[in-house]
């Protein structure tokens, strides 16, 4: 061991990319770790190097952000670690505590740059179409911006695992407790786990690295060195438009997010882009009434606040009307969290108080719930139960105002299949719904018979069970909100069920979820997979006519918003209890923050897989039995020996296949994604095979096999679906002119069918 190491503060300490040479432990001051794109801070006890002992140089660059201590440990290889951590002890707990501290920092940071990257992605498609938008309605020639179709999307496809960072975490407790102190005295387990932390701490750096690349490839649309850029379009376009109106007034908006979001954002050169920024500024603000509107806008922060909603948090608790342990350990907690400067901290003392906080949470929701059975729930209790709000100063002024407008104004739109978690279980405790799943694929009938099988309950018992408004509801608390409450708020190592200002990826006013959104976004999926949601079934209403000739019916899915802000969504069941004819059941938060149309499509892509597999049972994967998944399973368990693809294809599959965590059914939702993002709008991204495969068992509508017949990737295929939709055409067109001519009614249902089948629903 070397001598005791002091760096200035601003000083490297390791360049990315140079050989390592040893390992630092930090004994004081603090080190900036640095990745693409950002950096994390290392403190005392922490070990540079340490997450990347599996790699013959440092992918991460160290610095010092204040005046710093460092004593060196030398390392060559995994061999001459193995015997320091032996004479070293305390360093093998020390290491090992350091390094799960920074993989849970790099998983957190991949988290928030997916997010970031995605979100920037969606903005850049929203800025071109406004941009083309405002140019057609001007007559103004809009310049070609070509580069949008060479970016790498793939470079965002892949995601970190969320629940590495739970493990890691986990992890961390262990070998800081008392417990921990023996763990670290086995070498073998302790050299293990500097392999695999090592190696999920490069993959996590990949990430990054791939996120900061795709940044860097969208910041070159909106700035370039030389100009002629979509900054330059949308500026030269701001100065035709007419001066104080609104499409100036949203045009200079978009402009200044623009700015704020890429300046620094992927290393921008100061000196050119800032000064293009002031120029742009400075002829802008001439403009007279350009930012009348926006000034008016200053101050509305607070807009809208009432004292209704000053001491929300009481309010809630005075509604329950009682004073339990549960109750009065919330409050505590949640009056603990206001002190709390970040409430997505990793401390121990934080996530201590988030999963106490979040343990409480369905305890006190369960009863307010049932509260509201009694009398009228107030603005603060409807806002609890609708958003998860139970603060004010934790929601902030404004965002507390915004939910008590829209908590005031929310129109229950259950009829049309999109429930509000509040509405959703008033649903179930009036017998209009039945209760999900659990997490172990058993719904509410199963469980209560199960008791009775058991000999736990009598058949009257079961009965009354099964109509128990208040038992049915407890069930969908304790198992379905639990856990879909998590998987949809995405983050799961930060994951707290209240509404927090400071936690909020993106304005809710921008991200509530409404009917009109989700049923745009699946308007736009069934324009090109029309028969997504259809099912399958016999015409019992006209069997007399109909025989065995099947029909196809469309249930769409229940949509049930959950009461966060969160990046993801989950197809919790594809059908309800038993019944094949009823519809699936989706989970999303109420304030989403990922693009609404991205996200359907991979929930039609998961329902898709998983409706097969309910109807092939056993035989879902049995290519005799010709379907969905049995076709798509056999393509990519056999994809090296398949003629039909070239090596380069069969590379491209393999490395899709990793990327999907080696799970067939995640690499066809991504590759229905591509089908219909970019095939049904004729951008061919899928190998022949895939194609075939998902043009067979999700079809185009006629319409869009007009479109792409011109195409001679798709002309084959469409000759071929052509001809066996004539068969079916044929059969059901014969029996139609059979029931006309022989004076007998026609139902509709066969005129359905026949509309369904040519593609025209």
């Amino acid at each position: 061991m070397a001598e005791n190491r002091t760096y200035k503060r601003g000083q490297t300490i390791i360049e990315a990319g140079s050989a390592i040479s040893s390992l630092g432990l930090i004994i004081s001051g603090r080190v900036a770790a640095v990745y693409p794109g950002g950096a994390m801070m290392l403190d005392r006890a922490d070990v540079m190097g340490i997450t990347e002992v599996v790699n013959e140089v440092h992918f991460l660059g160290y610095k010092a952000v204040s005046d710093t201590v460092v004593i060196p440990y030398p390392y060559t290889n995994l061999e001459t670690l193995e015997k320091l951590l032996s004479q070293h002890s305390d360093f093998a707990r020390v290491s090992l505590c350091s390094l799960f501290k920074q993989i849970t920092g790099l998983l957190g940071q991949c988290q928030i740059s997916e997010i970031h990257s995605g979100d920037l992605y969606q903005k850049l498609g929203r800025d071109v179409d406004l941009y083309r938008s405002l140019c057609k309605k001007f007559r103004v020639k809009a310049e070609d911006i070509g580069e949008l179709s060479e970016l790498d999307t793939y470079l965002i496809e892949e995601s970190s695992d969320t629940w590495l960072a739970d493990y890691y975490a986990g992890l961390a407790r262990l070998y800081q407790s008392e417990t921990g102190k023996t763990v670290a005295t086995d070498l073998s387990v302790t050299m293990g786990m500097l392999r695999k932390g090592s190696l999920d701490s490069r993959k996590a750096y990949q990430l990054l690295d791939n996120y900061y690349t795709f940044r860097q490839e969208l910041g070159n649309i909106y700035f370039k060195p030389e100009g002629n850029d979509l900054y330059d379009h949308l500026t030269e376009l701001f100065f035709r438009l007419s001066a104080g109106s609104d499409d100036m007034f949203e045009l200079r908006k978009t402009i200044t997010r623009i700015e704020e979001s890429f300046y620094d954002e992927v290393g921008l050169d100061d000196g050119v882009y800032r000064s293009r920024m002031d120029a742009f500024a400075d002829k802008a603000d001439n403009i007279p009434d350009a930012v009348e509107e926006e000034e008016d806008n200053e101050g509305t922060d607070e807009a809208g606040f009432t004292e209704e909603l000053s001491g929300s948090l009481d309010k809630i608790i005075d509604f329950i009307g009682e004073e339990s342990e549960t109750v009065i350990n919330f409050k505590t907690h949640v009056i603990d969290l206001k002190n709390v400067d970040d409430p997505e901290s990793v401390d121990d003392d934080v996530a201590t108080l988030r999963k106490r906080i979040a343990t409480e949470f369905y305890d006190i929701y369960k009863l307010v719930f049932f509260r509201t059975l009694e009398k009228t729930p107030t603005l603060p209790v409807l806002m609890f139960l609708y958003f998860g709000y139970v603060d004010e100063q934790l929601a902030g002024r404004r965002y507390s105002s915004y939910l008590a407008n829209i908590a005031s104004s929310l129109k229950d739109h259950s009829g049309a299949g999109i429930y509000t978690f509040y509405d959703w279980l008033k649903n179930i405790y009036n017998g209009r719904k039945d209760p999900s799943r659990d997490e172990f694929d058993t719904d509410y009938t199963d469980t209560i018979h199960k008791l009775k099988i058991q000999n736990k309950i009598d058949a009257a018992e079961e009965k009354k069970r099964l109509m128990d408004g208040r038992a049915r509801v407890n069930f969908e608390l304790d198992n379905f909100f639990r856990s879909a409450d998590k998987v949809t708020y995405g983050r799961i190592t930060t994951f707290c069920p209240i509404f927090l200002e400071k936690t909020c990826i993106k304005d809710p006013t921008s991200t509530l979820v409404t009917l009109e959104a989700i049923s745009g976004a699946l308007d736009r999926i069934r324009e090109i997979d029309y028969s997504a949601y259809y099912r399958e079934t016999l015409d019992q209403k006209n069997i007399d006519v109909m025989g065995k000739e099947t029909i196809h019916l469309e249930f769409l899915p229940d949509f049930i918003l959950m009461p966060n802000m969160g990046t993801r969504a989950v197809m919790w069941q594809e059908i309800e209890g038993k019944l094949r004819n009823s519809p699936s059941r989706m989970a999303i938060s109420i304030f989403h923050s990922e693009d609404i149309f991205a996200t359907l499509i991979r929930l039609t892509g998961d329902f898709r897989w998983e409706m097969c597999k309910r109807i092939q049972g056993a035989r879902w994967n049995d290519v005799t039995e010709h379907s969905l998944t049995s076709e798509y399973f056999d393509y990519v368990q056999f994809y090296r020996k398949n003629r039909d693809l070239s090596p380069e294809i069969k590379e491209k599959i393999r490395t899709s296949l990793q990327r999907a965590k080696n799970s067939f059914k995640e690499m066809f939702i991504r590759d229905y994604i591509l089908w219909v993002m970019y095939e049904g709008n004729g951008s061919p991204r899928l190998n022949k095979v895939a194609r075939q495969i998902i043009h067979t068992y999700c079809p185009f509508s006629d319409r869009q096999n007009t479109k792409l017949r011109t195409n001679p990737i798709y002309t084959e295929l469409i000759d071929r679906s052509e001809l066996k939709k004539g068969q079916k055409l044929h059969r059901l067109e014969g029996l139609e002119k059979k029931l006309v001519n022989s004076g007998q009614s026609v139902p509709d249902t066969l005129r359905d069918e026949i509309a369904f089948i040519s593609g025209n629903v």
